[in-house]
């Protein structure tokens, strides 16, 4: 893919405090790419300072079908792999949770491998009803790990692994009933992200930023400093606003 290309691919909108981004490759089921992925994460990474929301979606009639095998770059060593096709992938996942505001995907039709890992990543996810996740990868006895690094924290281990090792497809309520999915939609997605769009851009952004903070790190830590972050969070928010 040329420059050119990509970025017609993944296609950047900015209207007001919001952040659209698109994949463009409907004649591919939106298929990414390692040059579209680390465009993606470049997007996501250079939001501009007054941003509240990011609003993720793929153009025609599925989310993400996965990553392109055809993606133009090879590797040979296990460290060239790691280099080339893996750090791509963590670093998208990486920027989506080190975005200061919500991200928030919306999902029509299908989202496999890759393309439900970055569905399942975002912070807020609507999904169609007609929307369809699978984590196919282990047809070609290729273990999702990344994916399943993606997901772990929003998907029960034992549904996760199910997901994983039967190769089922799942439809959006099921989705949401395993945390894959916030919120299932009639119609189309992306439109039903307008009103969370709203609400998110109408609001201060220290309290989002907060928000996204204390998502990102409270799980992981033990009761006591989870509450000194909820306590500190809270204190800055209310002092900028001399409270």
């Amino acid at each position: 893919m040329t420059d050119n290309t990509i970025a017609n691919t993944i296609a950047t909108t900015i209207q007001g405090s919001l952040v659209r981004i698109s994949i463009a490759r409907a004649d591919r089921g939106n298929m990414l790419t390692i040059c579209m992925i680390g465009a993606l994460t470049e997007a996501i990474r250079g939001l501009p300072h007054d941003a509240k929301a990011v609003h993720l979606y793929g153009e025609g009639p599925d989310f993400c079908r996965g990553r392109d095998p055809q993606g133009g770059l090879t590797a040979a060593t296990a460290l060239e792999v790691r280099e080339r096709l893996i750090e791509p992938i963590l670093g998208l996942y990486d920027a989506i949770s080190a975005c200061p505001v919500p991200v928030i995907a919306s999902v029509n039709g299908a989202a496999r491998g890759l393309g439900a890992a970055l569905a399942g990543a975002c912070d807020v996810t609507i999904a169609a009803r007609s929307a369809r996740f699978s984590l196919p990868e282990m047809e070609k006895d290729l273990p999702p790990t990344l994916a399943i690094s993606a997901l772990m924290r929003r998907v029960p281990t034992k549904a996760l692994t199910y997901l994983v090792l039967s190769l089922d497809e799942i439809d959006a309520d099921t989705a949401l009933g395993l945390g894959l999915v916030s919120l299932v939609a009639e119609g189309d997605a992306v439109r039903a992200a307008d009103p969370l769009i709203a609400t998110l851009c109408s609001r201060a952004r220290p309290a989002l930023v907060a928000v996204k903070d204390y998502l990102r790190v409270a799980p992981e830590l033990s009761p006591r400093p989870a509450r000194d972050l909820a306590a500190n969070l809270l204190a800055g928010v209310l002092s900028s606003r001399g409270a």
